[in-house]
């Protein structure tokens, strides 16, 4: 039992580590998590005091946990049994298939992450680059939702900082989630993502097996009562108009609903603003009919360091208004008619609820009268008000001059316009530029220009 053993050292480390590794799994990995997770539900139960939809349970659960219960689902697992028959592969293939599936698109949110620092990045971000507008045209109705129904934020898709701004100002009310596509599959930022409860849809590739899954998915969030936000156009606009809609995600929630359980509903959310970050990119995209687009790195990088060389108050006076409209909520209980037929009167909502800022509205009167001096411009903007009787204007109507000089100092510093005088002139070659933002208005005011 004395009797000395030799080794050569590199067995001994491995010995060490072997013993670590087991220590480490039986005895101290489960009390940190057992930690974590008792500060993580006091975490929640503070937030969920003063949260105006508190945090799901499911939306707690564990991840490991949410994608055992979705691949061990009998739905899912006679669509595996199906799968490898009609691909003619052994069935174990396509159960890792779809634990695969299911490892892509369940998210792992983290509480911590979404409200102490997403929230707080998103905040300041929206503060740093724009002012922010928020108009309500059925607030009350909105603050008095069922607290225990399935509320979906349905958006049109301006901007990619539109998960920016809808995280700023749902973070006082409830955490949101989101379907992202495959743009933000890369590590780290993928890592990210999924830390603030969003779950991945692949929009190209998904077979059959894929979207099964998927619903499933949404589905058991549907039933659980987490709160969505949808883009039912499914990609940015590369016009600045509204795209017709896809009915994937929408389809999914609709099913989901238990008609004897909780409600669904709908509520359309309109936005819209005077700078769009990858407007450039997007019309690029546009011209060459081209929906996949690159942003080369060093464009990226160099964006990054003049926007933190401009500071807050020079960024706000580059990037104008970011508008934000709520309409009118709609019960899916209500609602008699198809899956169409409601993205459709999403789409209208939407559409009826466009803010309107003074970059759009300026694009929008020079594309359609030309050249025009500071004055025939504020009497046609007034007009242009009066005529159309648009809810969503994100200015008080006797201060049109202030709103017409900001959106002249917006353009003229990226030399959309150019000044002779008192007469503002649209650059020949930069109107593409300005149709891009007139186009998000052209159908409020256009049965105004048809009276005119």
């Amino acid at each position: 039992m004395t009797a000395t053993v030799e080794m050569p050292l590199w067995v001994l480390a491995l010995l060490i580590a072997f013993a670590a590794v087991t220590f480490a799994s039986h005895f101290l990995f489960p009390s940190v998590r057992w930690f974590f997770r008792k500060r993580m539900e006091r975490l929640v139960a503070r937030l969920n005091t003063r949260l105006t939809r508190p945090i799901e349970p499911f939306k707690l659960a564990r991840r490991y946990d949410m994608i055992q219960r979705l691949i061990y689902d009998p739905e899912i697992g006679q669509a595996i049994t199906d799968y490898a028959a009609s691909e003619g592969i052994p069935e174990n293939v396509a159960f890792e298939r779809a634990r695969r599936y299911a490892g892509e698109i369940v998210p792992a949110f983290s509480v911590w992450t979404y409200f102490s620092f997403a929230a707080r990045v998103a905040r300041w971000l929206c503060r740093s680059f724009y002012q922010v507008r928020v108009i309500n045209f059925d607030g009350e109705r909105i603050e008095q939702l069922d607290t225990d129904a399935t509320v979906v934020l349905v958006m049109n898709h301006r901007s990619n900082m539109d998960y920016v701004l809808l995280t700023h100002l749902a973070a006082p009310r409830g955490a949101l989630s989101y379907a992202v596509g495959e743009w933000a599959r890369i590590w780290p930022l993928s890592r990210l993502i999924r830390a603030l409860g969003a779950y991945f849809i692949r929009r190209r590739d998904g077979d059959l097996l894929y979207r099964e899954i998927l619903a499933k998915y949404i589905y058991l969030a549907t039933r659980a009562g987490v709160t969505q936000a949808v883009f039912p156009e499914g990609r940015l606009s590369l016009t600045g108009r509204l795209s017709d809609p896809k009915l994937g995600i929408l389809k999914y929630i609709v099913d989901a609903r238990d008609p004897n359980g909780r409600e669904v509903i709908f509520v359309p959310v309109a936005l819209n603003y005077d700078h769009v970050l990858e407007d450039c990119t997007l019309l690029a995209a546009a011209e060459k009919s081209a929906r996949r687009f690159r942003v080369p790195l060093r464009s990226v990088l160099s964006g990054v360091l003049k926007v933190i060389w401009m500071g807050p108050a020079g960024r706000r006076r580059r990037y104008g208004h970011a508008g934000v409209c709520f309409g009118k909520p709609l019960p899916l209980a209500g609602f008699e008619g198809d899956v169409q037929a409601l993205a459709d009167e999403m789409m209208r909502r939407i559409s009826a609820a466009m803010p309107v800022l003074p970059v759009p509205v300026l694009a929008h009167l020079l594309l359609t009268h030309g050249a025009m001096d500071r004055v025939t411009l504020e009497l046609q903007m007034k007009k242009l008000l009066r005529e159309s009787d648009h809810s969503a204007v994100y200015w008080p109507r006797d201060h049109a001059g202030l709103a017409l000089e900001q959106a002249i100092t917006l353009l003229e510093q990226r030399n959309l316009i150019r000044l002779d005088g008192e007469t503002v002139v649209p650059i020949e070659h930069e109107k593409p530029l300005l149709q891009f933002y007139a186009a998000s208005v052209d159908h409020i005011f256009a049965p105004a220009a048809s009276t005119a």
